[in-house]
């Protein structure tokens, strides 16, 4: 196994990592709260106590977080000491909302479940939704097998979205006016199912493979150019540190509340890899 360094222990469910501002920012699901931790570890909780599930995290240009409340399906947004509703997406999302990526102009995309994964309903794809920055939301695009993890690329023209149950990722290209086109597959990981994503300088991919208790790094087309075991299985991973090439795996005994609610078993450990941090989130 890799030389992996514990950064935080006493993790629930972390989601959404984030380097920001000099520190690791994520959401503990089952805590109910978003933290930031700086690179000696001390983890401040930046919101606790929320009335609900928080998952992904991104920032509008002005430095305003978006965070996403799961099973109330909205995106909140950061006003004063608190979070205030930005935009209602129980009307176009499926299940559960989860991860997102918010672009330079404060558009964010965001993923859902598309069927009740903890009750073991049959599979349904998704529709990944468009929030526009003043809150207003529609389809941005359909039929994907459990959008999760997502990334930006550096100059802004891609989204690239992971497909968790189909196993690989799609790419869109992002026109001026947010919507997205030119649907086709990036890259195929079979026998693996991405989670949290970082893009890098070099045009890969790191994900956490939810059932392989490891990070991946992959490249269009499909090759897999590294593979690290971590210490427990992981389910979100981002590049950051100093010189955003260290990379930070958020791991947990498991995925599902009767695992891991309330036992804080889970931790954020780090190791250093080859090429910094690149694109959003």
């Amino acid at each position: 196994m890799a030389d992996w360094n514990l950064l935080v222990d006493g993790v629930d469910f972390g989601e959404g990592p984030r380097w920001h501002d000099g520190r690791l920012w994520y959401s503990d699901f089952y805590q109910a709260s978003i933290y930031a931790v700086s690179e000696g570890g001390e983890r401040t909780a930046m919101y606790s106590g929320l009335p609900d599930r928080p998952s992904g995290l991104g920032w509008m240009p002005d430095g305003t977080l978006l965070v996403v409340s799961m099973t109330e399906r909205k995106l909140l947004r950061a006003e004063g000491d608190g979070l205030v509703e930005h935009s209602d997406l129980s009307g176009l999302a499926t299940w559960h909302c989860n991860d997102m990526v918010v672009d330079g102009a404060g558009n964010a995309y965001v993923g859902n479940f598309g069927f009740d994964l903890e009750g073991k309903a049959k599979p349904q794809a998704a529709s990944l939704v468009l929030v526009r920055p003043d809150g207003s939301a529609e389809i941005a695009a359909e039929g994907i097998k459990f959008p999760n993890g997502s990334v930006i690329t550096e100059d802004g023209s891609t989204l690239i979205v992971g497909e968790t149950m189909g196993q690989g990722y799609e790419a869109w290209t992002i026109g001026a006016d947010a919507t997205l086109s030119d649907r086709r597959r990036w890259a195929d990981t079979p026998g693996m199912y991405p989670d949290g994503c970082v893009l890098d300088a070099d045009g890969g991919i790191w994900f956490s493979d939810a059932l392989g208790q490891q990070v991946v790094r992959v490249i269009e087309g499909g090759e897999i150019t590294e593979t690290i075991a971590t210490p427990q299985p992981t389910f979100a991973c981002t590049l950051g540190g100093k010189d955003g090439k260290t990379l930070f795996a958020l791991c947990a005994p498991g995925s599902h509340p009767d695992e891991v609610a309330g036992k804080a078993e889970g931790a954020i450990y780090r190791v250093q890899v080859g090429s910094p941090k690149a694109g959003r989130p």
